[in-house]
């Protein structure tokens, strides 16, 4: 038996070997970051194909572990990855009340937008005396031909917001008056009247004639709502009557829940569900069939009086409503399932709401004790401004025909514009050529009479 030579010296000096290093074109592994867990169930595996997709039995009964306790679902498990990347999230059916992608991360290509500065005085202001201090009636309203219609006492005024004419409905008799509630028909041209003898008049706009009444209700009617050529009418004495104004035989239905006053009602803007809200501080959702007593939704959440009522211009079936002063909530529905979305306690009478058609956000008008118009970012519902001017209530909002401009009407009996949701684009429909200088020594602002 021979033996080769070896070839090491204990002489010679060689370089310790350092786990995880590159030593000339050498690499040596670091074994303690291994899975042998891993690697030995590979190894037992018949199957060698898409081993990329195995996991070892210790990380998967982990696994199932942590699923158990977060999902708390024990059935659903199989198959089930907590983490998944490749498949995107499911869209929710409605979810106006949480921010999207693109209102948190927008595009780059998107023009970058700065903070529009918000008027805190009125446009114009004009006197309207004889305003009703009641919560419960509907006074005014901004057609889509840009002429601002309001009740005061027994009289109906015109105001044309493109070249300041004021015209007048003939004065209601003193046994049927005062007006309790104005509507503009879709057309801009017909005018719906609600009279206290609970008379619903319709009058030409352009020759200042009636064109029918409708009678039904045995109370004063406070709210109007139109859908095409259907008129909705809540009155006094808790119906809510449907009139087709075409036929002879207008009431085409009645609709019988409310056990107190019907003081708001709306149609939402696609005309397949009508709104209606009352003193006994209930919100009905009413489907197009108009089945009498056959609501789609009785919401029960408000602890005062139901008036104010806006569905938003952006989402279906996406309501918000206010409510009074015992409430003070505004709040948002989902009136395909009826669920409550969120309320917002805003410390004071909520009297009437709009939607800004360019913008997220929502007006609300208040009651005691500020008198104030409240600006709000949606659907975050944080306040971007308050606006005061008003020395009473604001009972009345309405929006122009282009959306930007706002009148609202109070008790302090005063009419006031207010460019709150932007500038106007449109000559058409701008405020700017009426003359803030006023012809009575004693007033500070123009008068609508």
């Amino acid at each position: 038996m021979s033996f080769h030579q070896s070839s090491y010296s204990p002489h010679i000096k060689r370089p310790r070997l350092t786990p995880s290093r590159y030593l000339g074109d050498r690499f040596i592994p670091v074994r303690a970051a291994m899975d042998f867990d891993v690697a030995g169930f590979l190894l037992r595996s018949e199957n060698k194909k898409d081993t990329d997709m195995l996991v070892s039995p210790s990380k998967e009964e982990y696994r199932k572990q942590l699923a158990s306790i977060v999902l708390k679902d024990h059935n659903s498990l199989e198959g089930y990855r907590i983490l998944k990347f490749n498949a995107k999230p499911n869209k929710c059916e409605l979810d106006p009340m949480y921010p999207t992608a693109e209102d948190l991360f927008p595009s780059p290509n998107q023009q970058r937008r700065f903070p529009r500065h918000i008027p805190q005085t009125s446009e114009r202001t004009l006197d309207a005396p004889d305003l009703v201090d009641d919560y419960y009636l509907n006074l005014l309203d901004w057609s889509c031909k840009n002429v601002v219609a309001i009740g005061l006492g027994n009289i109906v005024y015109l105001w044309n917001a493109t070249n300041q004419a004021i015209e007048e409905l003939p004065e209601v008799k003193e046994d049927d008056g005062p007006v309790t509630s104005v509507s503009w028909a879709p057309d801009g041209t017909h005018i719906a009247i609600g009279l206290n003898n609970s008379d619903v008049q319709i009058w030409d706009s352009l020759s200042l004639k009636k064109v029918r009444s409708l009678r039904g209700h045995s109370a004063r009617v406070g709210s109007l709502s139109w859908n095409g050529s259907i008129l909705s009418t809540g009155g006094r004495d808790s119906k809510i009557f449907n009139h087709d104004v075409r036929i002879n035989k207008h009431i085409i239905s009645r609709l019988s829940a409310h056990e107190q006053e019907v003081c708001g009602l709306k149609w939402s803007l696609s005309g397949k569900q009508l709104a209606s809200g009352g003193n006994d501080n209930l919100l009905y959702i009413w489907d197009v069939g108009f089945r009498s007593g056959h609501y789609l939704h009785r919401l029960d959440a408000h602890k005062a009086a139901v008036k104010a009522l806006a569905w938003c211009p952006y989402q279906s079936n996406l309501l918000a409503s206010g409510g009074g002063t015992a409430d003070r909530c505004i709040k948002f529905w989902n009136t395909r399932n009826g669920a409550l979305l969120n309320s917002i306690d805003t410390n004071s009478q909520v009297c009437s709401l709009q939607w800004n058609h360019h913008e997220k956000e929502l007006l609300s008008s208040h009651g005691f004790s500020e008198n104030q118009l409240t600006l709000w970012k949606f659907p975050s519902m944080k306040k971007i401004t308050e606006i005061t001017g008003h020395t009473a209530r604001v009972l009345h909002l309405a929006q122009s025909p282009d959306g930007f401009t706002v009148a609202s009407a109070a008790a302090d009996e005063t009419l006031r514009f207010w460019q709150v949701f932007g500038t106007s684009r449109s000559t058409s429909v701008s405020l700017k050529g009426i003359k803030k200088e006023s012809n009575f020594p004693l007033s500070s602002h123009m008068t609508i009479r």
